[in-house]
């Protein structure tokens, strides 16, 4: 009998903490897709990402100029490309891949990289890389973003990425 009452006390209590419903997020998992509508099925490219907060602190103190950034916060962000395309004159064919990025100044170096269902850029290899574009990581001091933001745009042929966090700026460009 006494077994069985342990037996009893020990399932009850797992179950209670079974139900507990984790808080959330400090960088909270966002995604976009091009294009944005969800009438259209057909879609060039998706991107999911986690948003990192300001809150207060300078963009160098979160990421470190010249050391690899996994673009974002907890799992490394992942790009989908639905058909090929190319970044700058390097073809990247449809699949998925991670992006990463090199801040050094008023540059941001893009990295494409064939690593995929990885956490933050701890086991990053260069020898996975599929393509690399630095663009300018400017200054726009017409507002500020609090959370690290990314955005398509169309292009004539293509899309760019937008990406922006305090008043920063970037853009890739993504050319069929």
């Amino acid at each position: 009998m006494k077994n069985l009452i342990t037996l009893s006390f020990i399932i009850f209590t797992y179950f209670i903490h079974a139900q507990d419903f984790k808080g959330l997020d400090k960088s909270p998992m966002d995604m976009i897709e091009f294009p944005s509508s969800n009438k259209i099925i057909n879609k060039l490219a998706r991107v999911i990402y986690s948003r990192p907060q300001l809150k207060g602190r300078a963009i160098s103190s979160l990421v470190s100029d010249g050391k690899v950034w996994r673009l974002g916060a907890n799992e490394s962000t992942e790009l989908t490309l639905y058909s090929n395309m190319k970044l700058a004159e390097t073809e990247i064919t449809a699949g998925s891949y991670t992006l990463y990025a090199i801040t050094s100044g008023n540059d941001i170096t893009i990295i494409i990289n064939k690593a995929t269902h990885v956490w933050g850029a701890y086991s990053y290899d260069q020898n996975n890389d599929i393509a690399r574009l630095t663009v300018p990581w400017e200054e726009d001091s017409s507002k500020t973003l609090e959370a690290f933001s990314m955005i398509f745009n169309e292009t004539k042929s293509g899309f760019n990425i937008h990406l922006g966090w305090g008043k920063r700026r970037a853009v890739i460009p993504f050319a069929k």
